[in-house]
């Protein structure tokens, strides 16, 4: 395996130095460089914290900035940020008006996530939101109940642009929870990925097999099935997400459709570019027309080749906050 990088154990603090570096209008670190913040706070405003392990580049700490996150945690490549960086967190970046925690749905996250707020209860208002998207409804290695994977850039996005605009505590926790019925995503890998610690893949594929169904730590998927062509891949995609919703959703009136097409780190843009073709004739053949799409790389799994589909389906006012102005490294408009 080779990686660009001098030790594991520095690969991730090298990193958020250049990330750091890299933007240094948007972003600085916090004390004792155990979180990355905004730069400049908006005071009176709900501070958005989020975080987890490294090696889902750009998600968390690339979404830090206006109408997102105030700040985020990292912790070592695929392992939980410690309850200490997350009331460290909250003790720089809460600027009165309290915190809400972004977590994804995995048993590390969700542990330390709780133990932090709990620690900072006397001194903060806390509140936390559970990202819970992830179509492969299988046994989950790492969390109880559906895990949290790509639809958490669009949680994150939507909260962050209601605490921009002034939403309270309890309206932006309430937003999180009904945002959960209403985005689901489901992945498939090409190739299992390499952790630098140990220079091992996570699970290794022969050349006529792919994964479908996985999360974004390396771990195996639901089902390991014939490698197929792009429209297949995407019609298996597409039609797993569509099976988790109840039909009345599908068909409500008013709901605003957003697409994510998501690479895993080791997929090429012509890939991913490609496969938005095809997902908004896939969803647009049953009815469902796209409002708004957004294709890349935005929540990794180091260098897995494979890609997620996201479909969330928005109120008016929710799909309004997606098209709220946001200014972070990895994404603007």
């Amino acid at each position: 395996m080779k990686k660009i990088m001098n030790a594991p154990e520095r690969f991730v603090a090298e990193s958020l130095e250049g990330l750091v570096l890299a933007h240094e209008g948007l972003l600085a670190f916090g004390g004792g460089r155990k979180f990355v913040r905004r730069r400049v706070l908006a005071p009176g405003k709900v501070a958005v914290i989020s975080g987890g392990g490294a090696g889902h580049e750009p998600l968390h700490s690339g979404f830090v900035g206006r109408g997102m996150l105030d700040a985020a945690c990292t912790g070592h490549v695929f392992t939980s940020p410690t309850p200490d960086q997350i009331v460290a967190a909250m003790d720089e970046v809460d600027t009165g008006a309290g915190c809400l925690l972004i977590v994804k749905n995995y048993d590390g996250d969700v542990m330390n996530f709780e133990m932090a707020a709990e620690m900072a209860a006397p001194r903060h208002a806390v509140e936390t939101v559970i990202v819970e998207d992830d179509a492969a409804t299988g046994p989950a290695v790492r969390s109880r109940g559906r895990r949290g994977v790509a639809g958490t850039v669009v949680v994150e996005k939507l909260i962050g642009a209601a605490a921009e605009q002034g939403a309270d505590l309890a309206a932006l926790k309430a937003l999180g929870e009904d945002l959960n019925g209403r985005i689901r995503s489901m992945g498939v890998a090409l190739r299992g990925v390499a952790v630098p610690d140990n220079a091992r893949e996570t699970f290794v594929l022969g050349p006529e097999e792919m994964e479908f169904g996985v999360g974004i730590h390396g771990e195996p998927g639901l089902a390991r099935t014939r490698f197929a062509d792009a429209d297949a891949i995407i019609r298996q995609l597409g039609e797993a997400i569509l099976a988790e919703f109840p039909p009345g959703l599908l068909a409500a009136e008013g709901l605003r459709p957003l697409l994510v097409v998501n690479g895993f780190g080791g997929t090429p843009p012509i890939e991913l570019y490609l496969a938005h073709g095809l997902a908004r004739r896939f969803f647009e053949a049953r009815a469902i027309m796209p409002a708004r799409a957004l294709t890349g790389t935005f929540v990794t799994s180091l260098d897995m080749a494979g890609l997620s589909l996201t479909l969330a389906l928005l109120t008016p006012d929710q799909f309004a906050l997606w098209n709220a102005p946001v200014a972070t490294p990895a994404l603007g408009w």
